[in-house]
């Protein structure tokens, strides 16, 4: 209940533009944001292993 409140709270338009930060739209964590995806780091991993992200496959060499 008070994760989903400070999603809510994130979503807002902030007072001043400088306090605005990306979000994961999944989870809302604030770091390691991918901006092509608009999610963090570790959703994109979970989804894309998953294969539920389009044209995104494990590499390997």
């Amino acid at each position: 209940m008070a994760r989903r409140a400070m999603i809510e709270k994130w979503k807002r338009s902030p007072k001043f533009k400088t306090r605005f930060r990306n979000r994961c739209s999944l989870c809302g964590r604030p770091r390691g944001y991918l901006n092509k995806f608009q999610i963090c780091r570790i959703c994109f991993r979970n989804l894309s292993l998953r294969g539920e992200i389009p044209g995104v496959i494990k590499s390997s060499w």
